[in-house]
């Protein structure tokens, strides 16, 4: 079995959703190389309290018993623990236990719990909330990057806008539609816009996975992409705070229609 304490990885690690598809492993398998069994075990513990199966004020399952239904050392268990208590989705004290934080003390730009959202029961509303967010941030983050953009965030800008056209699969799309978002941010030059993109990122992804399926239009939406691009590109911040819109409101009726 691998180092618990993972040293010198990061401690998110890429697993399916499900109880099997995460730190579950029978006797007598080996743990994959470079495998975090308790970056794992968090994300499978994490998923279990955003979707519901332990609300709020809930007492979890002890350390012997989590390591006996994972099959995992108790170590292994501590810092899992200790991950989801730093996303303040836990408390714990000495003899009673690890216990469920309400939701509002929860970390929601962390990304484990936007991954966890958005893969929860209550997707849909988390992606609403997501979408409104963007409406709040990103028409008035794009209008300044038509003011302020670099040079080379243009060209990052313009080259996430081609790729998006040019994608051959569903990923691809989604990571260049993700990379397009991201940039205008950065480049509008707002130190505090940054941070908060790159914690949406997950949040992102699984909306613009959700939002392109349901939007069977693709050339219309890449060229409403290409509208902002091309308004950046002009600097012109008023036609590229109008094309955000339009863009969001595209979106907006992709969800509507997925409620339908």
């Amino acid at each position: 079995m691998p180092d618990d304490r993972s040293k010198g990885r990061s401690a998110r690690i890429d697993v399916p959703a499900g109880p099997v598809a995460t730190a579950v492993r029978r006797p007598d398998t080996a743990w994959p190389p470079g495998f975090s069994v308790h970056a794992s075990l968090a994300n499978e513990i994490g998923l279990r309290i955003v979707r519901g199966d332990y609300p709020p004020g809930a007492i979890l399952p002890n350390e012997a018993k989590w390591a006996e239904m994972f099959n995992v050392s108790r170590s292994a268990v501590r810092e899992a623990i200790k991950m989801l208590m730093a996303k303040s989705l836990l408390a714990s004290r000495p003899k009673i236990g690890s216990w469920v934080e309400p939701r509002e003390r929860w970390n929601l730009l962390d990304r484990d719990v936007l991954a966890w959202y958005a893969t929860g029961p209550d997707r849909e509303a988390f992606l609403r909330t997501v979408q409104e967010f963007r409406h709040i941030i990103e028409p008035e983050a794009s209008a300044f990057a038509a003011m302020r953009r670099s040079d080379e965030q243009m060209a990052e800008i313009s080259q996430a806008c081609r790729e998006m056209g040019e994608a051959l699969s569903l990923q691809q799309r989604i990571r260049a539609d993700t990379r397009f978002h991201l940039t205008i941010l950065r480049a509008s030059g707002n130190d505090l816009l940054v941070p908060l993109g790159v914690l949406i990122e997950s949040a992102l992804d699984h909306l613009f996975v959700f939002t392109t399926i349901q939007v069977s239009d693709q050339q219309h939406a890449q060229k409403l992409h290409e509208a902002i691009e091309k308004a950046i590109r002009l600097q012109r911040p008023e036609a590229a705070r109008n094309a955000v819109r339009k863009l969001l409101a595209n979106t907006d009726e992709g969800i509507g229609k997925a409620r339908r």
